[in-house]
């Protein structure tokens, strides 16, 4: 008769099995696992040059407009039929006849004005006579005078008329628009031409509150014209309150133009030299920006291996090289670098290779040819 074993008994067999296989399979001896290496942190190999600052005279270059030194509106000073004008482009001399009037009313008006004074100077001459004889009195012959001299006023005033239909020249320049044309009646005040003045042209710019004690009256600028021609000019004007919108100032600077060979109305780029500074002139490759969006460089703080993010102000910048303030007058700047760079980040520094070692100083004209090859790019990318 087959005998079942106990739920209790079963289990504990179980057990039994379960120490066995624990035992046998060297649990108990099994050492625990190895602490995990830590991991190198590969430090960077870069090349630096040594920089020294040099003193330079910088220049902003500005865009401005360029305007007649003068304009005037030629207007009728009274009113009347335009029987004479001079045509668009004619070149007049101060002074001259520009337009003449329809003037048969003021000449008939001036003569009867000088009738009028003759007759009043006749009438006084008479009471005078019969004032010394003692026949008229002292007040007819004050009566008498007054009548010439309203009779004289009248006649200046006729003349003034006639006069005014004749309207000449109030600057020396060029007739550069006919508003009222031969045969057109105009009224007192309506514009008949307009002349403008263009030697010397005058070119209007905007000066940043950063610069503006930099410039003074009188001081060189060179003017380059949309077109290309060049002209040396002088600072005629300095606003001296800031515009409010902007915050700059407005600076005008004539340039002579003779013979208006050049017209107004042109745009222009107008130099400044600033004010004299040391600064550093470097290879426009190696500019950075940081996270918050300044540029700079990075450069080897005195440890020799620790880099730094030095942000620096353009003052000067061609398309070779650019001079920048900022830095220590001797700076060790980075020229060569693999992959991304950050402040603080320690590195192995190395001397810039010989083809790229004239990324700053007076050679960064010919490295920055060099560094714009694809194996140089790689080499300065940054951040």
């Amino acid at each position: 008769m087959t005998r079942y074993l106990s739920s209790s008994t079963l289990a504990f067999l179980a057990i039994l099995g379960f120490l066995a296989f624990w035992i046998g399979g060297g649990m108990l001896n099994r050492e625990p696992p190895a602490e995990a290496a830590p991991v190198e942190v590969a430090v960077p190999h870069v090349a630096a040059s040594m920089s020294v600052a040099e003193e330079i005279v910088p220049r902003t270059v500005l865009f401005g407009n360029v305007v007649p030194d003068q304009t005037s509106i030629l207007r009728a000073r009274t009113a009347g039929i335009v029987e004479e004008v001079v045509r668009q482009g004619h070149v007049a001399e101060q002074g001259e006849q520009l337009a003449l009037l329809s003037a048969d009313d003021r000449e008939a008006g001036v003569a009867r004005a000088e009738a009028a004074v003759g007759s009043a100077e006749r009438d006084y001459d008479a009471a005078r006579q019969l004032r010394e004889r003692g026949v008229t009195s002292e007040a007819e012959l004050q009566s008498r005078f007054a009548q010439l001299e309203s009779a004289r006023a009248e006649l200046r005033a006729a003349q003034l008329e006639l006069q005014n239909t004749r309207l000449t020249a109030p600057i020396s320049g060029t007739v550069s628009n006919v508003m009222a044309e031969l045969g057109s009646f105009v009224d007192a005040g309506g514009e008949v031409l307009e002349i403008v003045r263009n030697d010397p042209l005058i070119a209007q710019i905007e000066v940043r509150q950063s610069e503006i004690t930099s410039v003074a009256l009188g001081q060189s600028a060179q003017v380059v014209f949309q077109g290309g021609r060049e002209a040396e000019g002088r600072v005629r004007f300095i606003a001296p309150v800031a515009t409010a919108e902007t915050r700059t100032f407005r600076v005008e600077v004539e340039v002579p133009n003779p013979d208006n060979a050049v017209p107004a109305g042109l745009s222009a780029q107008i130099s400044l030299a600033m004010d004299a500074v040391r600064a550093h002139r470097l290879s426009p490759a190696l500019i950075r920006l940081d996270d918050a969006g300044r540029i700079g460089v990075f450069v080897v703080a005195e440890d020799g291996q620790t880099l730094r993010f030095a942000p620096v102000q353009i003052v000067q910048a061609r398309a070779e090289a650019i001079w920048v303030t900022g830095l220590e007058d001797r700076a060790r700047v980075v020229t060569i670098s693999q992959g991304a760079l950050s402040d603080g980040q320690q590195a192995r520094v190395s001397d810039t290779p010989e083809p790229y070692r004239d990324v700053v100083g007076d050679g960064a004209t010919d490295a920055a040819a060099l560094l714009g090859t694809a194996q140089a790019s790689d080499a300065v990318a940054g951040p």
